[in-house]
């Protein structure tokens, strides 16, 4: 077996003996925004940039496509994320200190 397989099963096994409670839920989440989210937009920003300078060659529909459509979708996507896990964490932020 390859060494990713033992790391994937080994994660499994732990997760199903693990009992998830609400703290390990917000800890997730909270890491999630903190942590992943970051790097997604990172990574989203750089693509953004490297197809829209790649759309000042292009005509036609690749042109939209690298200008506008993958952009807005992209971008549009990650704020999307954000604004759940924000309003996520906010709301049970909340109802924990309550």
């Amino acid at each position: 077996m390859s060494k990713w397989t033992d790391i994937r099963d080994d994660i499994e096994a732990e997760i199903s003996n693990m009992k998830i409670d609400e703290q390990v839920k917000q800890t997730v989440t909270q890491k999630i925004y903190d942590v992943v989210l970051p790097s997604l937009q990172k990574l989203g920003d750089g693509f953004v940039d490297a197809i829209r300078e790649q759309s000042k060659t292009e005509s036609g529909w690749c042109k939209l496509r690298d200008s506008i459509f993958l952009p807005v979708v992209i971008k549009s996507t990650l704020w999307l994320i954000e604004l759940v896990l924000s309003k996520t964490i906010e709301k049970t932020t909340i109802v924990a200190a309550a």
